[in-house]
C-alpha cells in the first residue's frame, strides 16, 4: 500500500521564515560600540564640523525638500509681514549637564552667536525670551527665518565654566587628547539614545592614512575627496556620495588692480572652468558660474560659465599688470593645484599672477571653498550671499526674483563661481544605517555598529 503524505504549506515556508528572521536580525540596529571616525579638518569647525552635528541642536531642522521642521523648536509663526516671529520652545528638553532648556538660554546662545560673528551677520535685530518663546524682530522681512535657523551657525550651545561645550544633541563631549576628540551618548537626549555608546573623531588625519586605517579596521568612517571618487570607486569601496555642497569661487577684491569693473570683468572671462573640472577635480561635480547648484535653483543655466580669452585680453588692455597675488582658503594640495591652474588662466590674459603659499587677510584674489547647508532656494541664496559679506536678506521666494537678486550681485564680478562639488565617505563592513544628511555630513546620530562592537 502506497501512503501519501499531505505535506502542510507552513512547513514549507519555515525555512525561509528562519532564513528571513535571521537577515532581519543581522541588520536590526544594535545598541553600544564606538564608532570611529576620521577628517583632516575640525571637528568644530563651521558650518560643517562633525562634532558640531553631535553635540548641538537647531531650533528647526530641514526635509531633503528643503522645508523647515521641528526640532528644539515645536512650532513657530510669523508677525508683521516677516518683521517678527516667534518660535515656541519644546518642553522637557535638557543640556546635557542636566540644566533645562529655556526661552532665555535659547536667546542667550543666539546673542552669543551674533556677537562673536559680527554686526550685520546675524538676519535678525534682537532675539528674546517671552515665557516658553523666543521672539525675533528684524528691520527687514526674513520669510525663510525657520529654515536659516536650521543651519548649524545658529545650533544651540553653552560653555560650563571649564569652557567645554554644552549641548542638548544625542552626544556630549568627553575629552580630546592627542587629536582625537571623544564623545559619549545622551542617554536622555530628547530625540532619543544613539545606537553607538560612543564616537571617537581622529583629526588632522591625512586622507592616505584614512583608507590605510579603514582597509585594516582601525576606522569606520573616512572622506573621500571628489578628486579622488574614482580612484576610489576601482578600490570598490562602500561609498556614500552627496549632491553638490560645496561651491568652489574665485573671489575679487574691488580695489587696487581690480579697482575698475573691467579688470574684475577680464578676470572672470579668463577664467577656464572646464580645465578645472576635467583635470583637476576628475569630472566630479558640475560646471557653475552660479551660486546655488542647478537641481536647487533650475536657473543655474543662465548664468554663462564658458571662457572668453580674447575679450579677456580686450578689457585687461595693453598695460603691464603690477604681481597680483591669489591666496587660497584651503592649503591641501588639490586647492593649491586648482590654485595654480587658475593663475595660469590670468597669466594667458595678460595678468602677473602670483600663488601665495598661505592664506593671507589682503589680497586682491582668493579662491575659496564654502560650504552649503540649506536646501531651501532662498535660504540658500542667503547663507552664499551672507558668506560673500552681502548684507541683507533675499525678499523674493520664486526663482525669478532670486535670480534676479543672484544677478545683481554676481554683475559686480566680484564673485566668481567655478564648480559645484559633492561630498563623499568610505564606509566600513560593520557601521549599519548611515546615511547622509542633506548638506553631504553623514548623520552618525542613527548610526549602528554589527553586535554593537
Amino acid at each position: 500500500m502506497v501512503r501519501r503524505f499531505v505535506i502542510s504549506p507552513c512547513v514549507l515556508w519555515l525555512p525561509l521564515a528562519c532564513l528571513t528572521l535571521s537577515a532581519a536580525a543581522r541588520t536590526r540596529p544594535h545598541y553600544g560600540g564606538t564608532l570611529r571616525i576620521e577628517t583632516q579638518g575640525d571637528p568644530w569647525q563651521m558650518p560643517d564640523g562633525i562634532a558640531r552635528r553631535l553635540v548641538l541642536d537647531t531650533l528647526t531642522t530641514v526635509s531633503d525638500a528643503g522645508s523647515a521642521q521641528p526640532a528644539l523648536a515645536v512650532r513657530w509663526e510669523s508677525q508683521n509681514a516677516a518683521h517678527r516671529w516667534e518660535f515656541w520652545i519644546r518642553a522637557g528638553v535638557h543640556f546635557q549637564d542636566g540644566e533645562p532648556l529655556t526661552s532665555d538660554a535659547v536667546a542667550a546662545a543666539l546673542t552669543d552667536v551674533c556677537s562673536r560673528a559680527g554686526a550685520g551677520t546675524c538676519p535678525w535685530r534682537t532675539v528674546r525670551g517671552v515665557g516658553s518663546s523666543v521672539v525675533f524682530t528684524s528691520d527687514s522681512p526674513v520669510a525663510d527665518l525657520p529654515e536659516m535657523l536650521a543651519q548649524t551657525e545658529f545650533a544651540i550651545a553653552r560653555q560650563d565654566v571649564k569652557t567645554a561645550v554644552i549641548g542638548t544633541g544625542p552626544f556630549r563631549v568627553t575629552g580630546y587628547t592627542n587629536g582625537a576628540l571623544t564623545l559619549a551618548a545622551n542617554d536622555d537626549c530628547w530625540s532619543g539614545r544613539p545606537f553607538a555608546d560612543a564616537v571617537e573623531v581622529r583629526t588632522r588625519r591625512t586622507v592616505r592614512d584614512q583608507w590605510l586605517d579603514l582597509s585594516v579596521g582601525r576606522a569606520d568612517v573616512v572622506e573621500v575627496p571628489p578628486e579622488l571618487l574614482r580612484q576610489a570607486q576601482q578600490q570598490r569601496m562602500n561609498l556614500l556620495v552627496s549632491r553638490p555642497a560645496d561651491l568652489l569661487a574665485l573671489t575679487i577684491a574691488p580695489s587696487g588692480p581690480f579697482a575698475s569693473r573691467e579688470m574684475r570683468q577680464a578676470a572672470t572671462l579668463a577664467v577656464d572652468r572646464m580645465a578645472l573640472y576635467n583635470v583637476i577635480f576628475q569630472k566630479q561635480g558640475e560646471v557653475t558660474a552660479s551660486l546655488l547648484p542647478a537641481e536647487l535653483s533650475g536657473y543655474a543655466f543662465l548664468f554663462p560659465s564658458d571662457r572668453d580669452l580674447d575679450r579677456a585680453r580686450a578689457l585687461r588692455g595693453g598695460a603691464t599688470s603690477p604681481p597680483i597675488m591669489l591666496s587660497v582658503s584651503d592649503t591641501s594640495a588639490t586647492m593649491q593645484l586648482a590654485a595654480q591652474r587658475l593663475a595660469l588662466n590670468l597669466h594667458e590674459a595678460g595678468f602677473n599672477l602670483q600663488v601665495a603659499t598661505a592664506s593671507r587677510p589682503t589680497v586682491a584674489l582668493e579662491l575659496q571653498k564654502v560650504h552649503l547647508e540649506a536646501t531651501d532656494q532662498g535660504a540658500a541664496l542667503d547663507e552664499m550671499l551672507a558668506h560673500f559679506g552681502e548684507n541683507g536678506s533675499v525678499t523674493g521666494t520664486d526663482a525669478a526674483a532670486l535670480w534676479q537678486e543672484e544677478r545683481g550681485v554676481l554683475d559686480k564680478e566680484t564673485i566668481v563661481p567655478l564648480l559645484w562639488l559633492p561630498r563623499a565617505w568610505a564606509v566600513g563592513e560593520r557601521v549599519r544605517d548611515l546615511h547622509l544628511l542633506s548638506d553631504g555630513e553623514p548623520d552618525l546620530s542613527d548610526a549602528s555598529l554589527e553586535g554593537g562592537k
